[in-house]
């Protein structure tokens, strides 16, 4: 069991860009500036990355305009 959980996989960049854009990614997050005990900046931030075609199809809506291949 323990050689199992030693053994690494070695993953390529590529590989993990790939299945991000595949699968789509959120990440969100809250950045807040305060003095004293009183916030004086409050910054909401969320980031969504994806694929076009990942976008298409979680909108089950057919890809249209110049970027569809001539049928």
């Amino acid at each position: 069991m323990d050689s199992m959980l030693t053994e690494s996989k070695k993953v390529t960049l590529l590989e993990v860009l790939d299945k991000a854009l595949d699968k789509g990614v959120v990440v969100s997050g809250d950045l807040v500036i305060s003095i004293a005990d009183v916030d004086l900046i409050y910054i909401g931030l969320k980031v969504m990355l994806s694929s076009v075609e990942t976008m298409e199809r979680s909108r089950k809506a057919p890809i249209t305009g110049p970027m569809q291949e001539p049928t």
